[in-house]
């Protein structure tokens, strides 16, 4: 192995003795040497990892799942009901030469949840990356068209099922583990016809910070973060919006155009790996270029 691709990640955990130079300062003088070799990864980024992606039968959760595979992860895919969808990430995950588990599941209900990570842990023993992603959005352009149902629906899906599977999968998780949950832009600037589903996006974000400051304090060693996607083209923009804005999505970014799924992925894998080792309770946005506070 050469230097340049050698770090052995010697001054993490490691507290510093007294000391003092001149401006601008010798780093052969430091003591000890700051780690500025690049991470010694063999076989990729997620190397030996498992992950739970959900809504990975599609759009955002099926790009992670395969860029997931080609850093090296077996990866439990859950979805509500598109097994045609579902059969294709799986097709890719495995021409990775990585193993792929298709459960099949309304994450709504807190038992289906429950029931996901331990299929996960019968099939691989042992989960290291939790990735929270299926999500569902209705327009109603009023308030009062939003009916509890909805709301309710809107919440169980998007949100309670982030909470629950955050909550069994914790128990397995490990010191370097990670989870990384899917908030949105809508969370920062909210949505005039999506109000329901920008609640759940700001909860969530609520949550990643809430979580991560909590596995701070209890010293677990796992990191929560968020990514928080802008317009991205995937099935649940023709499910949700009309013709007429379908054939506008994106346009209205200031980079002119609707992101894909594909541009998103790589922030998981970031958040994921041992990259982000210094990372913990914040969130990526890939919006196309909007700023957006936190």
């Amino acid at each position: 192995m050469s230097n340049d691709a050698k770090n052995d990640n010697t001054n993490q955990d490691q507290a510093f003795p007294e000391q003092s130079q001149d401006l601008p300062g010798s780093q052969q003088e430091q003591s000890p040497k700051p780690d500025c070799l690049p991470k010694d990864y063999q076989g990729g980024k997620l190397a030996g990892k498992v992950a739970i992606v959900t809504g990975a039968d599609s759009g955002i959760g099926q790009a992670v799942a395969i860029l997931f595979a080609k850093e090296g992860a077996d990866v439990a895919v859950a979805y509500l009901s598109e097994n045609e969808d579902a059969k294709e990430t799986q097709k890719h995950i495995e021409s990775y030469g990585q193993r792929c588990l298709l459960v099949p599941s309304d994450l709504s209900i807190e038992d289906n949840c429950k029931a996901l990570v331990q299929k996960t842990i019968d099939e691989f023993g042992k989960l290291d990356i939790l990735v929270n992603n299926a999500g569902r959005q209705v327009e109603q352009t009023r308030i009062e068209d939003i009916s509890t149902e909805q709301l309710d629906k809107t919440f169980r899906t998007n949100f309670y099922a982030y909470f629950w599977l955050a909550k069994y999968a914790t128990p397995h998780l490990k010191a370097g583990s990670s989870v990384i949950n899917t908030t949105s832009i809508t969370a920062y600037r909210g949505s005039d016809h999506l109000i329901d589903y920008a609640s759940t996006k700001g909860a969530i974000l609520a949550f990643t910070r809430s979580l991560a400051n909590n596995f701070t304090s209890e010293e677990r060693g796992v990191r929560v973060n968020a990514v928080a996607p802008g317009p991205i083209w995937t099935p649940l923009i023709v499910a949700s919006f009309t013709e007429e804005e379908v054939a506008e999505f994106g346009q209205n970014s200031p980079m002119g155009r609707a992101g894909q799924p594909n541009e998103v992925a790589p922030a998981y894998v970031y958040l994921a790996s041992e990259d982000a080792s210094y990372v913990t309770g914040q969130v990526i946005h890939v919006n196309g270029g909007e700023i957006v506070g936190g």
